[in-house]
């Protein structure tokens, strides 16, 4: 039995005049209202809910609980819509309420909502920053913890193949969780999975990318209890959990796409709804920021579809702009998230992406969100971050980009092998360019991930280089990121760049495989040794000052090498590049600024020691990374 409170005046009255409504059962008598349900005690006290079933639009929505009001009911261009505005004021308790929709015709349904409290403190959604290192997961290609998931009933793709790089091969949340312990001894600190939301698609759903469903866990993944659980056991081992969002598109197979609220509810739909070619994005998207850029070519890049397959959400119809935000405070409330990664970070509209960036970050301060900016331009990647000074007057409110641009710096420089340094300057460069984002250390840096070949692969397979590549990411004021499998050198050197191949399944996985990267067991020496090197690095990081708050100083490469210098009070990190094939003695003087003359500084890596004096001999190609912490 439930005690219902409403109001016998009106909501000022609220709080004193009230009596109650005995509800002996939960109604769940209409198709769909979303959000499922919602919490007390935010700043924005307005809520919208979506609610589809056949002709609701004829019925009239009525509430009685104290504090909640109904605002406007808003009907859309489909009959079979609803979207009702409530006021939650600041006396709405949690509980559950029922939602009384009356026909014309005296029938009537009848919906329970549920109010929660929040049981999380707004300080305590903490995001990340500098000092983590996040592990970046496909989840159909992890592990499989629950093969009973493998197929669901009713969802087009049933069958998993291992053989085929398209195909589902069944890893799942239960696979995550279960490895919670490997990736937090391997020294990362927050995790980002891929989207684990429902991908019902005909083919391809295993990447997750084309959601068809914003409120439900892909069963074929797991449950919503699952992916609560999978967040609760990585904050109990100190890691947070980042949530992959996708605000640009959909997938086509998604339950709205066949009765669209509004005629403008995505980008060309009179044109797919009478079946005519779609025209697809430009991916011209430096017309977020190019003052003299065409009408023409920034509705090509923001109204056109990614892929055919993937319809275009227009953020500027205000219900789905609403709805969209909503969608990831949900997220964020129910999984207590410490991030956001946001998929296609300049395709939707550019001021919808403000807007939506400004609430999160309104409700909850110390959260973080990165975008995707494909660029490998500086200036397009810091425009959207938060604060920067742009001449169209564009705030973002976004915490992160991702730094594609020091990507390609870092790989086109230890491949470019036929000058000392010309390669070297790349990566200088690349790093001086910090000037143009307004925080540099909040900035994420990767060498691959779910989109780009494996870094090994871009190697060619050289393990020196990516250990130099590796170990460089990890000493720079920034956010690293790395994809799973880069510890043990998984590659796609069979079809480099290749979608299927680059999210090949990590070994030991599956119950039958012959090599287990979580044990250690069937690594060949050099998988076990880059794979105890990243575990050295990271775990040292995760304690370095340094690294987290530091300064940072830099020289030129000069003799085929670069020193980079991350500059704490009680520490000081010096990473060292060296390009030469044959042993070279450096002359140190030329870094006497850094006042380490004299001091004693241990290898990171191996443990040994030196003294900084005049000279420093290197002995071989590749990096060297040393401390003066004790």
């Amino acid at each position: 039995m439930l005690t219902l409170f409403f109001s016998c005046k009106n909501e000022e009255d609220e709080a004193l005049n009230t009596k109650t409504e005995t509800v002996t059962e939960i109604k769940n008598e209409v198709n769909r209202v979303e959000p499922p349900h919602w919490w007390v005690g935010f700043k924005e006290t307005s809520l919208q809910l979506l609610v589809h079933h056949p002709n609701i639009s004829k019925a009239t929505p009525s509430i009685s609980y104290a504090g909640v009001a109904i605002k406007k009911v808003n009907k859309a261009d489909s009959p079979n819509y609803l979207f009702i505005d409530l006021e939650i004021s600041e006396i709405a308790k949690s509980g559950q309420f029922n939602i009384n929709f009356k026909f014309e015709d005296g029938t009537k349904l009848v919906q329970t909502y549920q109010l929660k409290d929040r049981d999380k403190a707004v300080d305590q959604f903490v995001g990340f920053d500098s000092s983590d290192a996040i592990y970046l997961i496909t989840p159909d290609r992890f592990s499989n913890g629950n093969p009973n998931n493998d197929s669901i009933k009713g969802l087009n793709e049933q069958d998993v193949d291992r053989s085929h790089d398209y195909k589902r091969h069944g890893g799942d949340i239960t696979g995550i969780t279960n490895h919670l312990d490997y990736i937090s001894d391997m020294g990362f600190t927050q995790v980002w999975s891929c989207p684990l939301l429902t991908n019902d698609m005909e083919n391809g759903s295993y990447h997750g990318y084309a959601i068809t469903d914003y409120y439900q866990v892909d069963p074929r993944f797991g449950t919503m209890e699952e992916y609560i659980n999978l967040s609760q056991k990585a904050r109990e081992k100190g890691m947070g959990m980042i949530m992959d969002q996708v605000a640009n598109h959909c997938g086509v197979s998604h339950w709205w796409m066949k009765d669209l609220p509004f005629k403008d509810w995505v980008n060309q739909q009179s044109k797919f709804e009478k079946r005519e070619p779609l025209n697809n994005s430009n991916h011209r998207r430096t017309v977020n920021q190019d003052l003299y850029a065409s009408n023409q070519d920034k509705n090509e890049m923001t109204e056109g579809w990614f892929v055919p397959t993937m319809p275009d959400l227009n953020q500027r119809n205000p219900f789905m702009a609403k709805y969209i935000t909503q969608n990831s405070i949900w997220w964020i409330e129910t999984l207590k998230l410490s991030g956001i990664r946001q998929d296609t970070y300049p395709y939707p509209d550019k001021d919808f992406m403000s807007s939506w960036a400004k609430q999160i970050m309104t409700e909850y301060p110390n959260f973080s969100i990165v975008g995707e900016e494909w660029s490998y331009n500086p200036l397009l990647i810091g425009y959207w971050q938060a604060g920067h000074k742009n001449k169209d007057g564009y705030n973002g409110h976004l915490k992160s980009t991702m730094d594609f641009a020091m990507n390609q710096n870092i790989v086109d420089a230890l491949n470019q092998d036929e000058a000392w340094d010309r390669g070297l300057i790349k990566m200088y460069e690349g790093l001086a360019n910090d000037f143009s984002y307004t925080s540099p250390k909040d900035i994420m840096i990767f060498l691959d991930n779910h989109d780009k070949s494996r870094v090994f692969t871009q190697f060619n397979g050289d393990i020196t280089k990516t250990k130099t590549a590796l170990s460089y990411m990890l000493t720079l004021p920034r956010i690293p990121q790395i994809y799973y499998g880069t510890e043990i050198l998984m590659d796609d050197f069979e079809k480099p760049g290749d979608h299927g191949l680059i999210r090949t399944d990590f070994p030991g996985g599956w119950q039958d495989d012959a090599v287990n990267a979580f044990t250690g067991k069937g690594l060949t020496e050099e998988q076990l040794d880059m794979q105890r090197y990243i575990k050295t690095l990271l775990n040292y990081r995760k304690e370095s000052n340094a690294i987290h708050n530091g300064k940072t100083i830099h020289f030129a490469p000069f003799n085929g090498t670069y020193f980079l210098f991350r500059i704490a009070e009680d520490e000081t990190v010096v990473h060292i590049i060296n390009k030469n094939e044959n042993p070279i003695t450096i002359d140190l003087n030329r870094y006497n600024e850094v006042g380490l003359k004299g001091k004693t500084l241990t290898n990171i890596v191996s443990g040994q020691t030196i003294i900084w004096e005049d000279t420093i001999q290197l002995d071989k190609k590749g990096s060297l990374i040393l401390t003066t912490k004790k």
